[in-house]
C-alpha cells in the first residue's frame, strides 16, 4: 500500500516500562516558563513494532486484551520469524496499513483502552514504548533508534 507504519502500542510496553501512577506535582522550569511535551510521532522506516514476538520482557497478547478474538487475531500476524506477516521487510512497510486493526495504531483511545493511560499521558508514554521496542530490536545505538529520537526532538509542541 505504500503507507508508512504506526507502532502496535501492546508490543511496546515492556515488563518495565508499565503506566506509572499520575504524578500531580506541576513541572515549573526557568523563570515560570513550562517544559514543552513531546509528541509521538512514527518514524517512517523504522518498523520495531512490527517484530511481534519480542520475548519474555514484553508483554504477551494475553496479558493485554481482555477479547480472545483479539488474542487470535494478534497470534494469527506473527511469522515464523516473529515478524508480523503484512510488514514488509524490503520496503519496511505494513501491507495492511489503511485495514490495521485497532491494536495496530498509537492512538490515545487505544492507549486508554488497553493501558488506561489517559491522553494526557498518551505522548509521553507512547514515546517510551516506542523506544524501548527499538532498543530492543535494533539496539541502544541503532540508527532507527538516532532518527526516532531526532524526531521526537523536533517534534516537541
Amino acid at each position: 500500500m505504500g503507507a508508512r507504519l504506526d507502532c502496535v502500542p501492546f508490543l511496546a510496553m515492556t515488563q518495565n516500562h508499565r503506566p506509572k501512577k499520575p504524578n500531580n506535582k506541576k513541572n515549573i522550569v526557568g523563570f515560570g516558563g513550562g517544559r514543552k511535551e513531546v509528541q509521538w510521532k512514527c518514524i517512517e522506516g523504522c518498523g520495531a513494532c512490527c517484530k511481534l514476538d519480542k520475548g519474555p520482557s514484553f508483554a504477551t497478547p494475553e496479558e493485554i486484551f481482555d477479547d480472545p478474538h483479539d488474542v487470535s487475531l494478534y497470534m494469527s500476524f506473527i511469522g515464523p520469524d516473529g515478524w508480523c506477516i503484512h510488514y514488509e521487510k524490503t520496503t519496511r512497510k505494513c501491507s495492511i496499513y489503511s485495514e490495521r486493526p485497532y491494536f495496530c495504531r498509537v492512538e490515545p483511545q487505544v492507549f486508554l483502552t488497553l493501558y488506561g493511560i489517559n491522553e494526557k499521558r498518551f505522548n509521553k508514554e507512547a514515546c517510551g514504548f516506542c523506544r524501548d521496542t527499538i532498543k530492543d530490536i535494533y539496539g541502544a545505538r541503532s540508527k532507527e533508534l538516532d532518527n526516532y529520537n531526532n524526531a521526537i526532538r523536533n517534534s516537541k509542541g
